[in-house]
């Protein structure tokens, strides 16, 4: 169902695409938007547990879009560095395709949130970050994404 990769030796393997999605902090969900017409937003993220999560409030058109169609993709950029002298960059980003759906689970939920915290306030105290949690639990909607297909490609010069 989904395609090769057509640079294979370009290929990263599965370790090093959750080793990206690990230490991004920023990458790009599309989605199936109003009219047909493909909708994708940046957001901040965690990977944990082979799924991608990210929080967002419960309206809107990205959970529209989720609502209406699960089917998701993802995009991190990892390394691009442009080499001016060889008309080229060196790359490396990884692309899901997967099933998005809201997670229900409060106990779930709060693991996210405090994954979250951990990956982007690591110098707030857990207490912090439990008040944090706390008064806007009821507000925040997290999704998660169940990775169907995964990718990752990198320049030529960075492959080992």
């Amino acid at each position: 169902m989904f395609r090769g990769m057509r640079r294979k030796k370009q290929q990263i393997s599965d370790e090093e695409c959750a080793a990206v999605l690990g230490r991004a902090t920023s990458g790009v969900l599309a989605v199936h938007g109003d009219g047909g017409y493909p909708y994708a937003v940046p957001l901040s993220f965690v990977y944990m547990d082979d799924k991608i999560y990210f929080h967002c409030a419960k309206t809107g058109h990205k959970m529209d879009a989720i609502l209406a169609d699960d089917k998701v993709s993802f995009c991190v950029i990892d390394k691009d560095d442009i080499i001016p002298e060889e008309f080229t960059t060196y790359f490396r980003s990884v692309i899901a395709f997967g099933r998005a759906a809201v997670v229900e689970d409060p106990v779930e939920k709060r693991r996210v949130l405090h994954s979250l915290a951990e990956k982007y306030s690591p110098e707030m105290p857990v207490s912090a970050a439990d008040r944090e949690i706390d008064g806007s639990f009821a507000a925040v909607c997290i999704v998660g994404i169940t990775v169907d297909h995964m990718t990752g490609k990198a320049a030529r010069e960075l492959m080992g």
